[in-house]
C-alpha cells in the first residue's frame, strides 16, 4: 500500500533544515512527503509571514525535489488549525485502509498532551517523531518529560519502516538525520539583525524573502515571485 506522509508546521520561513528532514524521511520510507503550512496554529504565537507567503516559499523550496509536495488544506479552513481536523479530512479523502503518517518534532511530542483531542490522532494516523539533529530521544526520556504522552506511545512503539503495514495507531521515532544548525527562530533573528543568513534557506526562498522584504530584510525590488 502507498504510504502517505504529512509534515505539518508553520514553516516561518521554510529552511534547509526542514528540507533535510523531509528528504531523509522520504528516502527512509520510500514515500512522498507532503508539507502542510499551518494557517493559525492555536498553540503558538502569531506567524511572522502570512499564510500565502509561507505556502509560496514552500512551493519554491520543493520545486524540482523528487517526492516532496505542498498541501494547502489547512489554509482553506476557517478558524483555528487543529491537527486532528486535518487528519479527519485526510482519512475521509484517502479511505479507511490507507496508511497515514503524521510527522512532528520531538519538541512537539513532549507537548502532544496539550493538543486538541490528541488521543484521537492515533485512531487516524501513525505518529512519527523526528529528533532534532544531534539530539537523542528514547522511551525513558519521553516518560520523564511527558508521562501522559509516554503512556499513549509506549504500546504503539515500532520501527518507522513498518508504519506502512497498517493504516494507523503506531508510533515511531526517526533519528537518522544529518547534523544541521537551522531553526526558524534563529533564522528570523539573523535576518532581523542583519547577520548572514542566506545559506540557511534555499536560494529561491532567500530571493523571495528579499523581494518581499520579509522578516526585517530590506526589500530589493518589485516582487514577481
Amino acid at each position: 500500500m502507498t504510504l502517505h506522509v504529512y509534515y505539518g508546521g508553520t514553516f516561518d520561513p521554510v529552511h534547509n533544515g526542514h528540507l533535510a528532514i523531509a528528504t531523509a524521511v522520504r528516502d527512509a520510507l520510500d514515500a512522498t512527503v507532503r508539507l502542510l503550512p499551518a494557517a493559525d496554529p492555536p498553540h503558538k504565537d502569531a506567524t511572522h509571514a502570512d499564510a500565502d507567503q509561507r505556502a509560496r516559499m514552500l512551493d519554491l523550496a520543493v520545486a524540482g525535489e523528487r517526492g516532496l509536495a505542498v498541501d494547502r488544506r489547512e489554509l482553506h479552513r476557517e478558524g483555528p488549525s487543529y491537527t486532528v481536523d486535518t487528519l479527519r479530512s485526510l482519512r475521509a479523502e484517502l479511505g479507511d485502509q490507507a496508511p497515514i503518517v503524521w510527522m512532528i518534532g520531538t519538541d512537539s511530542l513532549l507537548q502532544l498532551h496539550t493538543w486538541s483531542r490528541w488521543r484521537d490522532l492515533f485512531t487516524l494516523a501513525h505518529v512519527l517523531a523526528v529528533a532534532r539533529p544531534g539530539a537523542h530521544a528514547d522511551a525513558q526520556w519521553v516518560a520523564a518529560s511527558a508521562p501522559a504522552v509516554h503512556a499513549q506511545i509506549a504500546p504503539r512503539w515500532r520501527e518507522a519502516t513498518t508504519l506502512g503495514e497498517s493504516p494507523s495507531g503506531g508510533f515511531a521515532l526517526f533519528e537518522d538525520l544529518p547534523l544541521r544548525p537551522e531553526s526558524s527562530t534563529e533564522l528570523r533573528r539573523r535576518m532581523a539583525a542583519g547577520e548572514p543568513w542566506d545559506e540557511w534557506a534555499p536560494p529561491a526562498v532567500a530571493e523571495y524573502i528579499r523581494r518581499h522584504g520579509l522578516y526585517g530584510v530590506r526589500a530589493t525590488r518589485h516582487a514577481s515571485l
